[in-house]
């Protein structure tokens, strides 16, 4: 007889999908409508690179917000609201005819994206596995590093048809994958008789509770613990490299003198390449002290921006490939396997939305930063050697983040 699939993995494989798109399209996607739009409207780059900030309020300002509305509504009625909503924001963007209406269409489609990825996702993930949540997180976040594959699509597409009719298909094609996708989540396995890992409850829960498996800590002593805040810094540096690079690699390159298809096709290398890094350090925490394994994730980070400070030829971007998108990929990935094992899952939403609200300050800071740098003195250079720095001393806090009880809280403030 053939064993049965866990249906936890099927919702893994949903959120996977969800999580391509919104990663293709938005997120990635974006540095190929950079200089068209620039072309078009004579914006700067620090005011277009704002956009790309607001873009990562899915991700930061908003998701304390989220998780607490995936605590009382669940995930299953986030997605579906978050993927109409990405959808018409995509479409209004399309039609952008100022800056303040440039900016409501990021701020719509932000709204949008963070309730059907990142806290969302996570959270639903984290109520379904235990045992394997490092591997888990790992699948569900490399289909934000495939969604590399529809960056060669759009710079073809906006090529062909304009930067405004690529946005409309966008659009629409977000309804047409995304409300599927929805009937396939579920909140959690209890109310059909299942434990996380798909082990067997003895009754199915009828009040759909979530239950306790393992060690589980109260919200207010995780946001009392080091450890908590040494995850949100780090967070914070994380978002800020990531998001500058995947707005600017391609006015980067194209500064460089290299054609524009072929810095799509970089650009489109950057998240498929960190699929190796959500799988295997995402394997890597499920076998070893997670902490280790995020601080190596860090060095990659740091290593991988050094080497694109010195780009003057296009094989120099290979280095850069196989050390900063595997980096950021695994540290995404260890990040919620983390909060996941010091604090359980009851808070899991509400304290990863805690830790995105941190990393959206670097989210905002990182793009913003870059393209001023750019405007002020023609160089991405010494914003790139910053970005190094700041990911190195994260590699150093990170060792710092230990799961004590005795040592890991903060003095209340009575």
């Amino acid at each position: 007889m053939v064993k049965r699939i866990f249906y936890g993995w099927w919702i893994v494989l949903a959120c996977f999908f969800i999580s391509f798109y919104v990663g293709g399209a938005i997120f990635f996607g974006f540095t190929a409508f950079f200089e068209p739009i620039r072309a078009e409207s004579g914006w700067s780059y620090a005011q277009i690179s704002f956009a790309a900030s607001l873009r990562g309020l899915e991700m930061g300002l908003l998701a304390p917000v989220v998780g607490f509305l995936v605590y009382r509504f669940g995930a299953r009625a986030l997605i579906l609201c978050g993927t109409l909503t990405v959808g018409a924001g995509l479409i209004f963007l399309s039609l952008t005819q100022s800056l303040a209406m440039f900016y409501g269409a990021f701020l719509l489609i932000s709204f949008g994206a963070g309730g059907c990825t990142s806290v969302v996702t996570m959270a639903v993930v984290a109520n379904w596995f235990r045992k394997k949540i490092g591997m888990a997180f790992g699948i569900m976040a490399s289909g934000f590093g495939a969604g590399g594959i529809v960056v060669p699509f759009i710079v073809w597409s906006i090529e062909a048809y304009g930067w405004r009719t690529t946005l409309v298909i966008l659009g629409l094609t977000m309804w047409a994958m995304g409300v599927p996708l929805f009937f396939v989540i579920r909140n959690s396995p209890e109310q059909y008789g299942y434990a996380p890992d798909g082990e067997i409850c003895e009754v199915p829960s009828e009040t759909h509770e979530i239950r306790d498996y393992g060690e589980e800590i109260g919200f207010k002593d995780a946001l009392r613990s080091r450890a908590f805040l040494f995850l949100n810094i780090v967070e914070a540096v994380r978002l800020m490299t990531i998001a500058a690079v995947a707005t600017h690699v391609m006015p980067y390159l194209s500064s460089l003198g290299i054609p524009r298809s072929v810095c799509g096709f970089v650009a489109a290398a950057i998240p498929l390449c960190s699929i190796i890094g959500r799988f295997g350090f995402g394997w890597l925490g499920d076998t070893f002290d997670k902490r280790h394994v995020l601080a190596m994730t860090f060095l990659f980070m740091g290593i991988g921006v050094f080497v694109f400070c010195y780009v003057n030829t296009l094989w120099i971007v290979v280095p850069f490939l196989l050390l900063f998108p595997p980096g950021f990929g695994g540290s995404m990935v260890l990040r919620g396997a983390i909060i996941r094992e010091y604090f359980g899952r009851d808070a899991f939403g509400k304290l990863l939305g805690i830790t995105m609200g941190s990393a959206s300050i670097g989210g905002i800071i990182g793009p913003t930063l870059a393209g001023w740098m750019f405007d002020t003195v023609g160089s991405y250079k010494p914003v790139w050697l910053i970005f190094c720095g700041v990911s190195i001393a994260a590699t150093v806090l990170t060792m710092y983040i230990r799961k004590t009880a005795a040592e890991g809280c903060l003095p209340s403030a009575s």
